[in-house]
C-alpha cells in the first residue's frame, strides 16, 4: 500500500473515533472521568470489554507465533476464562463495597499509605510499560508504510502516534473509551473475519476446505502435555493464564475502571463473564488466522519474514492479496492499538491523580485542572517510552508484554492476595521493600533453574513474584491488636484490617 493510503484510512477512522469521543464526553465531570460515573450498562461495556484486551500486540503478534508454539496460547486463553470468574465473583464485590475510584486505595485502607503508594507506582510502571510496547507496534508499521517511504524520522512518528491518543481521551476519560472500544471491537471482529475470508478465497478454500486444511496442519496443534521443561508445557501456561487474568485486568486501574463504571457489581459480573466466553472465540479466530497465512505463505513460496510479528503486515499491506485485505488490516490494527493506548493512558491518569498526587480534600476545578496537566505528562512519558524500545527491541512483542507483567504486576497480584485471603496487619514502612525484592529474587532463580535444571520459566514466573512478595508479607505481619476490630463506617469506607 502506498503512504498515501494509508494516510486516507487512518484518518477516515479516526474522523469516526473522534466524533464518538465528542458525543461521548462533552459532558463529563472529574467521575466520569475517572469512573464513568457508574451509570454504564452492562451490555455496552461488556462489548466494549471483548476488544479491551486485544491489542495491536494481538493483532500483528498471534498469527505470527503459530510457527513456533502452534496453537498452545489458547492454554493460556483458557486460564484467562478461569481468571475472570475469579474476578467476577472474588474482586468485583469487594471494590464495589469500599467504593473506589482507584482500586490501589484498597491498599491504604486494609494496610497504610506505604502499601498504597507501592501498588500505585507499580501499576504505573506496569501499565506505562505494557501500553508503550503496544503502541511500538503501531509506530513500527507506521514507519515501515508512511515515514519511512517518506524520509521521516521515527520520533515524529512518535510524537504523531501519541498525540492521536492523548487528543480523543483527554476530555472524556472511562465514558469515552467504552464507547470508542465499542468502535474498536466492531471493527476488530469485522476485519479479522473478512481478512480470513479473503485469504481462504485466494486460495481456493470454501468454509470446509479451510477449517480441513487448518486442521490438518501441524501448527494447530493445541495441547501441550509432554515436556514440563518447555515454555509451552499445559500446565504452565493455563496456570499463568489464570494468575495474568487477576493481575493484569482484575488489580489494573486500565480495565477495572470500564468494569466498575457499571451501575451495580451484578451488572459488573455480567459483563465480565460475557466478554470473557466470546474473547474465546476472538482468540481462535486470530490463531487460525496465523495458520492460513504460513499456509499462503509456503503455497505462494513466499519467504518467511525475520520476525514473525511482520508476517500479518507484510502479507495484508504487500500486494499479495486483493486491496480491501490492506484496508481491513490497517482498521483492525489501529482500532485496537490507539484504543488500547488510550485506557491505557486514560487509567495512568486517574492512577497517577488519585493515587500520587491526591485528590482528597481538593475542589472539582483544581482536580480537573491537575487531571488535565497529568494526562499531558503521561502522554510525553508514554512517548520517551516507545522510542526507548525502539532502540532495545529484539523480541517478539508479545513475549516482551507478558514478560513484563510477570515481573511488574506480581508485587501487586502478592499485596492483594494477602490483603484479601489474611486478616493480618504488616509493617506497612516495609512493604516497598518486599515489592522490590520480589522481581529481583524472581530473575536471580529464573537464571538459576535455567543453568542447573535447563527448566525455563514462561509467563508462570509472575505465579512465582506473587507467592514471593506473599511470603515477604507474612515476615512482616505485627502484632495484632487486643482491642476488638472497628466496624465498617456509614459510607461503606472498610477500614484498615476488616478486608
Amino acid at each position: 500500500m502506498t503512504p498515501f493510503a494509508v494516510i486516507i484510512t487512518i484518518a477516515a477512522y479516526f474522523l469516526v473515533l473522534f466524533g464518538v469521543s465528542h458525543l461521548a464526553g462533552r459532558k463529563a465531570d472529574n467521575a466520569g472521568f475517572f469512573i464513568g460515573n457508574r451509570k454504564s450498562s452492562w451490555y455496552v461495556v461488556a462489548f466494549a470489554m471483548i476488544g479491551s484486551s486485544i491489542s495491536g500486540v494481538t493483532f500483528m503478534s498471534v498469527p505470527g507465533m503459530v510457527d513456533p508454539k502452534a496453537f498452545s496460547y489458547m492454554q493460556m486463553v483458557l486460564g484467562f476464562f478461569v481468571g475472570q470468574i475469579i474476578i467476577s465473583f472474588v474482586l468485583i464485590p469487594l471494590f464495589y463495597k469500599i467504593n473506589l475510584f482507584s482500586i490501589y486505595e484498597y491498599l491504604d485502607k486494609r494496610f497504610g499509605v506505604r502499601s498504597y503508594k507501592t501498588g500505585a507506582w507499580f501499576f504505573f510502571i506496569s501499565k506505562m510499560l505494557g501500553a508503550s510496547v503496544r503502541l511500538f507496534l503501531v509506530c513500527v508499521f507506521l514507519q515501515m508504510l508512511v515515514f519511512g517511504p517518506l524520509n521521516l524520522p521515527f520520533f515524529l512518528n512518535v510524537i504523531f502516534t501519541v498525540s492521536l491518543v492523548w487528543l480523543y481521551t483527554h476530555q472524556g476519560g472511562v465514558r469515552t473509551l467504552i464507547w470508542t472500544d465499542s468502535l474498536k471491537t466492531f471493527c476488530l471482529i469485522v476485519s479479522v473475519i473478512l481478512t480470513i475470508y479473503f485469504i481462504a478465497k485466494s486460495m481456493n478454500m470454501n468454509f470446509t476446505g479451510m477449517v480441513a486444511a487448518i486442521r490438518g496442519s501441524d501448527l494447530s496443534r493445541t495441547f501441550f502435555f509432554d515436556n514440563p521443561k518447555e515454555k509451552t508445557f499445559f500446565w504452565k501456561q493455563f496456570l499463568a493464564g489464570i494468575f495474568t487474568m487477576i493481575a493484569t485486568t482484575g488489580l489494573d486501574q486500565d480495565f477495572m475502571q470500564r468494569n466498575l463504571s457499571c451501575k451495580n457489581p451484578r451488572d459488573s459480573q455480567k459483563n465480565i463473564l460475557t466478554s470473557g466466553f466470546i474473547q474465546l472465540g476472538i482468540n481462535m479466530m486470530f490463531l487460525m488466522l496465523g495458520v492460513l497465512l504460513y499456509i499462503f505463505v509456503d503455497s505462494k513460496g513466499i519467504t518467511h519474514p525475520a520476525k514473525s510479528d511482520e508476517l500479518f503486515p507484510m502479507i495484508a499491506t504487500g500486494g499479495y492479496l486483493p486491496y480491501i485485505v490492506g484496508i481491513l488490516f490497517i482498521v483492525g490494527l489501529i482500532s485496537s492499538a490507539y484504543a488500547a493506548a488510550g485506557s491505557a493512558l486514560t487509567a495512568l491518569t486517574t492512577s497517577f491523580t488519585v493515587d500520587v498526587v491526591g485528590i482528597h480534600g481538593k475542589s472539582e476545578g483544581d482536580i480537573k485542572t491537575s487531571r488535565k496537566k497529568i494526562h499531558l505528562g503521561m502522554a510525553v512519558v508514554m512517548g520517551v517510552v516507545i522510542f526507548v524500545f525502539n532502540l532495545l527491541n529484539n523480541t517478539s512483542v508479545i513475549d516482551a508484554v507478558y514478560v513484563l507483567a510477570s515481573y511488574t504486576y506480581g508485587p501487586i497480584l502478592g499485596l492483594f492476595a494477602f490483603g484479601i485471603f489474611t486478616k493480618k496487619q504488616v509493617r506497612d514502612k516495609w512493604v516497598p521493600l518486599v515489592a522490590i525484592a520480589s522481581p529481583v529474587l524472581c530473575f536471580i532463580i529464573q537464571k538459576i533453574t535455567v543453568a542447573v535444571w535447563e527448566y525455563h520459566f514462561s509467563y508462570e514466573l509472575i505465579i512465582m513474584n506473587a507467592a514471593i512478595t506473599f511470603i515477604g508479607m507474612c515476615m512482616l505481619i505485627a502484632p495484632q491488636p487486643k482491642t476488638a476490630p472497628n466496624p465498617p463506617d456509614k459510607s461503606g469506607q472498610a477500614l484498615k484490617g476488616e478486608l
